[in-house]
């Protein structure tokens, strides 16, 4: 196939990427809007972009994904956009009838140097903007970070403008998620709901991108975050952040605009960043953890050991987005497994850091890179120098896998060829459960097809 030509030598590169692993920002801050009830992303640039956005999500979510665009033509390129957002705005409240556009700039609109904040404020004086209605804006320019990256910065504008300050404390704690599925934010809510934790979660794309066939269509389905309760994060006890690149700025903003506490935690994938994240509510909810949780910790624990003699020692090659592939390294160091290889496509500082952490003592030999020059390319180029036994990712893997003849986990975003992914939750124990079962599958099955016949066995 195509990537048979992959070369084993590695060049340092500065300036070019090859089979990035990511995309883009404004698939994220698209993905962010639709975790609010009532709300229809806008996308501020050309109907292509807009259409490419919306095609990826839809592909990874087998699901309808509604959106706005300001449709640029030659004349906005040039002269500016401001036009078509302020006719965009009126015609998408008369027509489509959201309570909230959520509107993100693309790489034409911010290289023509088009202010976002500046065409809202004139839509509102304007008096295009319904009373009882909101628009809210992020600038998400494709050309520099990723699709966490446009994640953040929606998250950080939905913050920003809807959580108020009152004499009223409530005693609630405010969840902000990261980039995880729908079937992950629905894990969430169990979670709270079995601690007895009350809370507002944001942003919650349950019931939104895995909503039931009932014969009707929705324009907007019945789940996400409401507005009473995003209004209501101002005056919650404290915030938990979870996963460092999706949701820090948001975190930081409601502390500085609102004075709520928050602590940064990882994305709970895994038993250590899951211990964490249960005690975290325990101690700031003020409640106790009910055996039922530890149960599913217990059986979690009881597979890793059963089938420990398959995990042992292999090799794992990971990529995806940071805030999913720390924790998921430390949950595999648990199990006695070597991640060996990581990539993201996301900036950041802490990444390394945080994977030498995890990394330096058990597994000394990995390799670990993030940024425009951490992509799928490098990747393979690793693995020819020195083979893994397993690879976890996004479908953009499969190639690899392909080629190399190695057994290929799906994880991460965007899935475009499986389904599954936006049912069954990653996060928490069961989550992990659900891991440690794909992972074990996708190494017996292996041994199943490699193994000489003498040593094919019925019971494993």
């Amino acid at each position: 196939m195509l990537l048979n030509h992959t070369t084993s030598k590695i060049v340092e590169r500065k300036a070019l990427t090859v089979n990035p692993a990511k995309t883009c920002q404004p698939v994220g801050a698209m993905y962010a809007a639709l975790g609010i009830h009532g709300c229809l992303p806008h996308s501020h640039g050309s109907q292509g972009c807009c259409s490419y956005h919306r095609s990826t999500l839809t592909r990874h979510y087998k699901e309808p994904v509604m959106a706005a665009t300001s449709s640029f033509t030659e004349g906005s390129s040039v002269f500016g956009g401001q036009a078509n957002l302020l006719q965009a705005i009126t015609n998408i409240f008369t027509i489509y009838e959201p309570d909230i556009i959520a509107v993100h700039s693309t790489c034409l609109s911010e290289t023509i140097g088009d202010d976002l904040g500046q065409i809202v404020s004139k839509a509102a004086s304007d008096g295009k903007i319904p009373e009882g209605k909101h628009v809210i804006q992020a600038p998400t320019p494709s050309y520099v970070g990723s699709h966490v990256t446009g994640y953040a910065n929606m998250l950080e504008g939905i913050v920003k403008y809807f959580a108020k300050k009152s004499d009223n404390l409530k005693n609630q704690l405010n969840i902000l998620s990261g980039w995880v599925e729908p079937s992950d934010m629905r894990e969430l809510k169990r979670i709270l709901k079995l601690m007895k934790v009350k809370n507002v979660l944001l942003p919650d794309t349950s019931d939104v991108l895995d909503s039931p066939m009932n014969g009707k269509f929705e324009m907007y389905p019945k789940g996400g975050t409401t507005i009473p309760e995003m209004v209501s994060m101002g005056d919650s006890l404290h915030t938990i952040a979870l996963g460092e690149w999706a949701t820090e700025k948001a975190a930081i903003n409601l502390d500085n605009q609102c004075k709520v506490k928050f602590s940064m935690q990882d994305l709970p994938i895994g038993i250590q960043a899951t211990d964490r994240f249960i005690q975290s509510l325990a101690k700031l909810g003020s409640v106790s953890v009910p055996e039922s949780i530890n149960d599913e910790r217990g059986r979690l624990v009881d597979v890793i050991t059963d089938m420990h003699q398959y995990l042992y020692g292999k090799r794992v090659a990971l990529w995806g987005d940071p805030d999913q592939l720390i924790p998921l390294a430390e949950f595999l160091v648990d199990m006695d497994m070597k991640p060996v290889y990581i990539v993201s496509g996301t900036p950041g500082k802490t990444f390394e850091k945080r994977m030498e952490k995890i990394l330096s003592k058990s597994v000394p030999e990995a390799k670990y890179k993030n940024g425009a020059n951490a992509d799928m390319f490098l990747m393979h180029q690793w693995i020819k120098e020195n083979p893994v036994d397993l690879l976890i990712g996004n479908t953009y893997g499969k190639y690899i896998s392909r080629d190399e003849k190695i057994p290929f986990v799906r994880m991460g975003f965007p899935i475009i060829d499986r389904i599954g992914h936006s049912y069954f939750p990653t996060l928490g124990y069961m989550g992990g459960l659900r891991i440690l079962e794909k992972i074990l599958s996708e190494l017996m099955d292996q041994q199943d097809a490699a193994c000489p016949e003498e040593s094919f066995e019925l019971v494993m």
